[in-house]
């Protein structure tokens, strides 16, 4: 899959550029599939925050399920078991994009597993990962104990698509411990390389190749 991990959205001209350079073709001519299955598991998450997301009816944000898609539908992963695959697979081969919610990473990532989501993405090479906050670290190969909101276990480990970690939400207004420092102390436990992003920057990987898009602050770490 081609990833575009943002921590807002899609909040930016560079980062909408991103996006149609990896679509290939217009926003307006393109399919998504909504994913706001990581809202479940944390805990500042509602079902009044599901549907704020799911209806794009955020106050002053667009970007994500109100950039004008051609089409809109929601995948809820913690449904798809219940289902024979040959019901929603084809919902996810016909996307052109999937649009990946934010909420609690490790929680996003038992369901990834548990529906059949992630044994398929190796598949979806055509496909389109936008994922925001969460729906971005469930791609990294661990997030760190301090995101961690979904305990069953005392494992902070996501998915590993990708070989590094991110910190998002990097100087939040309001929100003290997503301070650059705090960034630091977190990449320091972390192995390998990392990256603090803040909403107005993601990160693009497309056929392993890894470059940062941002209007605005962000800093590497690691190798």
């Amino acid at each position: 899959m081609k990833l575009l991990l943002t921590s807002g959205g899609v909040t930016n001209d560079a980062i909408r550029d991103a996006l149609l350079d990896m679509l290939g073709k217009p926003i307006e001519e393109s399919g998504a599939l909504f994913i706001p299955t990581a809202q479940w598991g944390q805990p500042q998450c509602s079902p009044e925050s599901v549907w704020m997301s799911t209806a794009g009816r955020w106050p002053d944000q667009v970007g994500l399920v109100d950039l004008g898609w051609k089409s809109v539908g929601v995948l809820e992963l913690t449904a798809l078991p219940s289902l024979e695959e040959s019901r929603w697979m084809p919902w996810v081969q016909d996307a052109d994009v999937l649009l990946v919610d934010g909420g609690e990473a490790v929680y996003l990532a038992h369901w990834m597993r548990a529906s059949g989501l992630a044994d398929l993405l190796p598949s979806l090479g055509d496909k389109v990962w936008v994922g925001v906050s969460a729906g971005s670290m469930v791609m990294t190969p661990r997030i760190g104990p301090e995101f961690v909101d979904w305990k069953p276990g005392e494992s902070d480990e996501t998915l590993g698509v990708v070989d590094f970690a991110i910190f998002p939400h990097l100087d939040y207004p309001g929100w003290d411990e997503n301070t650059l420092e705090a960034a630091r102390r977190w990449a320091a436990k972390i192995p390998g390389p990392a990256y603090a992003i803040d909403d107005q920057t993601a990160i693009a990987v497309v056929d392993g190749d890894v470059r940062v898009v941002s209007e605005g602050h962000w800093e590497a770490f690691g190798a």
